[in-house]
């Protein structure tokens, strides 16, 4: 496999899932992007930028020596144990080569444990779950690293057309069956798209440290997706109310210290706009 051209070659990891081929789309057409997928596809299989890797039997070293990248995404899925051997080798790639560097997407779940207020980038971090326990070993794997070296971007619930809750929701309305919400619980939001952008963006300026790529305000997560449902005439969904709490418990990040300019920012009703200008676009192309 053969590099294209001088562009800054962009590896991302997971490039076939979700946030990561919304990446992949962003910067294709201005940098030197490869990708890794997991399972099998034909069609991925042929395309000459794209490496199948699987976190748990595959070495990545293989393909950071292939692609030798300037810049690492990592959106990558799998087994926790896994994946933490695989990002403590993409730190020591990252540290032994002077023109790379490496942005984690992490998540507000490195917060978990923390409930009575919404987290800023220099917050100490407080897991419970063992989802945000993982992600917060990574992100100390690379705050080892020169500050120069890494990026941090800690992403709230991510929506979108095609995200796996949005897809949920309709589900449940399709088949009559309940979709869980969380009345006590604030969150902040973005979409995939908007992510992408700001990645865009981060590479661009050369960016580095700890980024909170979510809205600038908060919602009670039952009333976004009650908002959602009806903008997109999901009439009579089935809401299971879930509580875990008497009182409002926050499982939201906001950006304080590294804000982005206004162009990449995003607020609540802008992702919910997304969500359901999008949708109305798809409807009109299948008509």
């Amino acid at each position: 496999m053969k590099k294209k051209n001088n562009k800054q070659r962009i590896l991302i990891l997971g490039a076939s899932g979700f946030i990561g081929n919304t990446l992949y789309k962003e910067l294709l057409p201005y940098f030197d992007v490869y990708g890794t997928y997991n399972t099998a596809n034909e069609q991925l299989q042929q395309n000459q930028v794209m490496y199948q890797f699987d976190v748990e039997t595959d070495d990545i070293d293989v393909i950071l020596n292939e692609v030798q990248p300037n810049i690492i995404i990592s959106s990558i899925r799998g087994d926790f144990n896994a994946q933490y051997n695989v990002h403590k080798q993409i730190s020591a790639y990252v540290m032994t080569n002077d023109n790379c560097r490496v942005l984690y997407l992490s998540t507000v779940n490195v917060f978990d444990g923390k409930y009575r207020l919404p987290s800023y980038e220099n917050d100490l971090l407080l897991a419970e779950s063992d989802y945000g326990k993982f992600k917060a070993s990574v992100e100390r794997i690379f705050i080892e690293l020169p500050k120069e070296k890494y990026g941090i971007l800690r992403l709230p619930l991510v929506l979108g057309v095609n995200a796996p809750r949005v897809i949920q929701l309709k589900q449940a309305k399709k088949h009559e069956a309940s979709f869980e919400v969380y009345p006590h619980l604030i969150i902040s939001v973005t979409t995939a798209s908007k992510i992408a952008q700001q990645v865009h963006y981060i590479i661009n300026k050369e960016l580095h440290g700890i980024y909170h790529l979510a809205s600038s305000d908060m919602i009670h997560h039952e009333e976004l997706f009650i908002e959602i449902s009806d903008r997109l005439d999901l009439k009579n969904v089935i809401f299971k109310q879930t509580f875990t709490s008497n009182e409002d418990r926050y499982l939201a990040i906001l950006p304080k210290n590294n804000k982005l300019p206004k162009a990449y920012r995003i607020t609540v009703s802008e992702v919910i706009n997304d969500i359901t200008l999008k949708e109305e676009i798809n409807t009109l192309k299948i008509k």
